[in-house]
């Protein structure tokens, strides 16, 4: 059993760890008594707490949290299976750089906790199985195919590796409503524009600006995004329809009809900097790209991710960055 985690009767004290040597009641601490036992035979006992020490201990880390990420390196946008897939090859390959992942749902994951049509099973094209034997996912081989028992088991596995790297944070329930945009200083006419970080909101103010009066946005400036928002849909292609809107992509592409043959390839070798700071990858491509969907079948999304993760590399390895801004 691993020792167990205590907190002194200070508030703000931090946790120290007490080698129990196997015992299972811990009545007596050096900073305090605290009277708790693991005991399943009718006497469980958990240490007191005072309601202001939960609210505390959550409060300093998230608004911590969102202090030190103001400024990040990387920002992605979506937690689905290609930005899961980009946070965790960017996160071990370059443990140097700050990776926040903005997700608009309460529950990370997107579209990828179940199969096609509501079934369990998840389909992976070869040779992106290779991403699930990295992961330590288990599957059975088809020969051209491999096939996840649940799509949960890959959703959780990477969500589990990715959230505990230390270069990893992530912020769901929160939604960007916007792209933050800067003069390009390598814009060779000077008139060219910059991604450079997102506006967020907390998702559910995002969804009731219309109910209520003006409720102002949060900034994480950054200079790298990745958009991983999925096909079009309620807060999907958010960053795809943003560049048209703000006049750097004249139009759409539009997702064409299913055509696993042509979709997967088209996603994975079309992942890149769609805008200057801004790499797309994923479901949005198609949108952004007019391409086509390839439905129940995932590799693709993890393999486009992967790479992703390599266009932000290439941009940090190709640019001088200070304070988190491109400056040349």
């Amino acid at each position: 059993m691993a020792p167990a985690v205590i907190y002194g009767s200070q508030i703000d004290e931090a946790p120290q760890l007490l080698n129990n040597a196997g015992l299972k009641d811990f009545s007596s601490v050096a900073n305090g008594s605290y009277d708790c036992k693991e005991d399943y035979n009718g006497d469980y006992r958990f240490a007191p707490i005072e309601e202001a020490q939960v609210s505390r201990a959550m409060i300093k880390r998230y608004f911590n949290m969102m202090y030190e990420r103001a400024v990040s390196d990387v920002v992605i946008i979506g937690a689905g299976s290609a930005g899961l897939s980009c946070a965790y090859h960017l996160a071990t390959t370059r443990p140097d750089l700050k990776i926040t992942i903005i997700e608009a749902n309460v529950a990370p994951g997107g579209g990828a906790w179940l199969g096609g049509q509501l079934m369990t099973p998840m389909v992976v094209r070869k040779p992106a199985d290779r991403f699930l034997a990295e992961l330590g996912v288990p599957f059975e081989d088809e020969g051209p195919f491999v096939v996840v028992k649940h799509a949960a088991l890959f959703t959780a596995t990477v969500l589990a590796r990715v959230l505990a790297l230390p270069n990893v944070v992530l912020m769901n329930a929160t939604a960007v409503e916007d792209l933050i945009v800067r003069p390009d200083p390598r814009s060779a006419d000077g008139t060219g524009q910059r991604v450079a970080g997102v506006v967020t909101n907390w998702t559910l103010v995002a969804l009731n600006h219309d109910t209520q009066s003006c409720m102002d946005p949060n900034v994480i400036t950054a200079p790298v995004v990745v958009s991983a928002t999925g096909h079009d849909g309620p807060m999907g292609a958010f960053s795809a329809k943003r560049l048209v809107s703000m006049g750097l992509l004249k139009e759409l592409g539009n997702m064409r009809g299913l055509d696993m043959n042509r979709a997967e390839p088209a996603i994975v070798n079309g992942t890149r900097e769609v805008a200057p700071g801004l790499i797309m990858t994923g479901m949005e491509l198609s949108e952004h790209d007019g391409s086509n969907r390839m439905g129940p079948t995932f590799g693709a999304m993890m393999a486009s991710g992967i790479k992703a993760a390599r266009e932000a590399i290439r941009i940090f390895e190709s640019s001088h960055i200070v304070d988190g801004k491109i400056i040349a």
